[in-house]
């Protein structure tokens, strides 16, 4: 263990906090994992390279093994029977083609599985169970065939959004239904139609609602108080709110977690990128254009993991050019000792910009080498990254080339070289940063 401590901002407290675990040699870690009806997004990435990031410090800083971290996976969702539905399949049918994708998408971008991957339908048991504690405790009632929790029982709703009563609601997007007490209330158990899939309960057939399967996996696979809860910024308000409320009420108050992280958005210009808005970039097509993984990761490294992150061609030409610098720097070199700068910037609310600018200051290759696979980067040798990149680094030279040519103003060579790419599917792009290409 390093001489220094990792401090972490904690949503719920609103400031950065010393990270001390209830155990430091069994540490607990859970983050919401994805809802597996379609491909992930560039978005759905960042939460899980920077859980995958934080998990490789706390086990650098408290040694192999002193960590137990869970993502989940909801394979049962409305937009799954949808998915089910329209082509005629069961619902396992499309979760287990997507969350296969998922792992090989994640997988591809340097992070490793978790150690447990609970998944709702495997757990109906535990949410059942959460359910009836809390309609006994008086904090859920049973109405037409729906469980809600009501809000009004629990005095602390509200503690880690911040919101108001009249920001919470609208904040919701609650559904108006005539058998709720409270517009506030929310569903934990729900009734399924013939012929939809549905699990008997003591009120009937049906399905959990979305947030009582964290609560209850949770409390089943790690315990009643885990060490950090996290994911991304847009789960806080209601999804992670009505965690905590559920879990309170239910362990005699006691806290769900102790610390609360959250990533920033990726965004393409102004908006969150996300399926709904149907801006998305899909992690299968960018490597399909030819990006590698580990520039991705670069990319999504490269800003604060709470602040957002403004996708362009820009910023992923850019990661691979610093990669590319990093590695002939490497070369071949075995692994060495980690730099302190680095540990102390990732110590430091995993500032992963300054542990990357760190980085470019190291002179040792050995050292450099083990300081970037501390966060997942110079996983390979540099013949290796070289030689793969193929035709990546055909057309940089390429572009070099014209880049030297409009210097000449040979404007004629400039854009040979252009339609010549061109012709061959690629784009180029000139701006402020230097010249980028996409293919067609």
């Amino acid at each position: 263990m390093s001489d220094y401590q990792i401090r972490l901002y904690d949503t719920l407290a609103r400031t950065k906090r010393v990270f001390v675990p209830a155990d430091p040699t069994a540490i607990t870690m859970y983050v919401c994992g994805p809802t597996v009806y379609g491909r992930a997004h560039i978005g759905n990435a960042r939460p899980a390279v920077v859980f995958d990031t934080l998990r490789r410090l706390i086990e650098h800083q408290y040694g192999a093994g002193s960590l137990t971290y869970a993502r989940n996976v909801t394979d049962i969702d409305d937009k799954i029977i949808a998915a089910a539905e329209a082509e005629g399949v069961e619902p396992s049918v499309i979760t287990e083609r997507y969350e296969q994708y998922y792992l090989d998408d994640m997988g591809a971008l340097g992070v490793a599985p978790p150690d447990i991957a609970p998944h709702a339908t495997a757990d109906i048991s535990p949410m059942v169970a959460m359910i009836a504690t809390l309609v006994d405790l008086g904090h859920a009632y049973v109405a037409e065939g729906h469980v809600l929790f009501a809000v009004a029982s629990d005095p602390e709703y509200g503690v880690l959004s911040g919101r108001d009563r009249d920001a919470m609601i609208a904040g919701a997007r609650v559904e108006v239904a005539p058998y709720k007490r409270d517009p506030a209330d929310f569903v934990l158990w729900k009734p399924s139609d013939d012929g939809v899939i549905g699990w008997n309960s003591p009120w009937g057939r049906g399905r959990p609602g979305w947030h009582i399967e964290c609560s209850a996996m949770i409390a089943a696979h790690l315990g009643e108080t885990i060490d950090i809860h996290g994911g991304g910024l847009d789960l806080i308000f209601p999804h992670h709110e009505n965690e905590i409320a559920q879990s309170r009420c239910a362990h005699a108050g006691k806290p769900l977690a102790r610390y609360w992280v959250h990533n920033g958005f990726v965004d393409m210009g102004a908006e969150k990128m996300s399926k709904s808005l149907g801006n998305v970039v899909t992690v299968d097509r960018l490597l399909a254009e030819g990006y590698r993984g580990e520039t991705l990761r670069f990319a999504l490294l490269s800003g604060h993991y709470r602040s957002p992150l403004p996708w362009t061609s820009a910023l992923v030409a850019q990661s691979k050019a610093t990669l590319d610098g990093l590695y002939r720097k490497a070369g071949d070199a075995q692994t060495g000792a980690i730099d302190a700068g680095v540990i102390g910037a990732m110590a430091e609310d995993l500032n992963t910009p300054l542990a990357i600018s760190r980085l470019g200051a190291i002179e040792d290759p050995a050292v450099l080498k083990a300081s970037a696979q501390l966060f997942g980067l110079l996983t390979m040798s540099a013949q290796a990254w070289f030689q793969g990149a193929g035709e990546s680094n055909d057309i940089d030279t390429r572009i070099a080339s014209r880049t030297a040519a409009k210097a000449n103003r040979d404007f004629a060579e400039s854009d040979r070289i252009r339609d010549e790419l061109k012709a061959n599917g690629i784009l180029l792009e000139d701006g402020p940063g230097g010249t980028t290409w996409r293919r067609a």
